[in-house]
């Protein structure tokens, strides 16, 4: 009997919107969810796509199956043109600036160039058994300023040196003693909380977090801007009065 070959699963972001909140899961089974160039160019176009989506009120970055991401996949550290630190860079940028919340749900390795893009994301939820690490000194390859900077943010100068320097992997209690996880979950309870906090996150003032995502970057010269946006909104008026009428206010105001 003639035996058909199985096919491969491609290596590929997909994404759905469902309640507000945009789910983008990295694909990659075969190799613990590496991130390969192709992956890399795709995730900053996907990003400006879903941040022009008004349905989008908040972004969950998560890899399929047991494992976030292992980094990106290494075979591809040979092919010609842009370099995969490049790449990787470029995704982190556009991930960072994303204009709604963004969270990653993290389960199994987050790693390298995966950790990379956890780090992007304003918060991080950890299944326990995850495990993180930054592992550019395993490969000669030097982080650029803006990513030290961001992860040194993160966990402190100290940490990040440790992390930096080692390569070595760190486990979900000190990663969160550490700074780099906001919450740790147990084992099958990712999934759940992720929702709840993230359908929180969606009925929630998009106008505060817009401005309070600008200003924990470190911008000072935007005050005036944002009190203008508050002013002619009206989102202010509407969340005092739904907190009077005892209702769930409804917030105009969109990214």
């Amino acid at each position: 009997m003639e035996q058909r070959e199985r096919s491969q699963p491609q290596p590929q972001l997909t994404h759905t919107v469902a309640d507000g909140v945009a789910t983008v899961v990295i694909s990659n089974p075969d190799k613990r969810n590496a991130m390969t160039a192709g992956m890399w160019r795709a995730l900053p176009e996907l990003l400006a796509r879903l941040a022009a989506d008004t349905a989008v009120r908040a972004l969950v970055l998560t890899g399929e199956g047991a494992t976030f991401c292992a980094g990106a996949d290494i075979s591809s550290l040979r092919e010609p043109g842009e370099t995969p630190q490049t790449l990787a860079v470029h995704a982190e940028e556009a991930l960072a600036a994303f204009p709604k919340p963004t969270l990653a749900a993290v389960r199994g390795y987050c790693v390298g160039g995966g950790c990379q893009l956890a780090a992007a994301c304003d918060l991080r939820f950890a299944e326990q058994d995850a495990l993180f690490g930054v592992t550019p000194a395993k490969l000669g390859i030097v982080y650029p300023a803006s990513t030290t900077r961001r992860l040194v943010s993160l966990v402190g100068p100290a940490a990040a040196k440790y992390l930096l320097f080692s390569g070595e992997l760190i486990d979900t209690e000190r990663a969160l003693r550490t700074g780099l996880v906001d919450e740790v979950l147990p084992r099958g309870e990712l999934g759940k909380r992720t929702a709840e906090f993230t359908r929180v996150v969606a009925s929630r003032s998009q106008l505060t977090q817009a401005a309070a995502k600008e200003f924990a970057t470190g911008r000072t010269d935007r005050d005036a801007h944002w009190a203008e946006q508050a002013r002619a909104s009206g989102d202010p008026a509407e969340g005092v009065a739904a907190f009077l009428e005892r209702r769930a206010p409804r917030f105009t105001w969109t990214v």
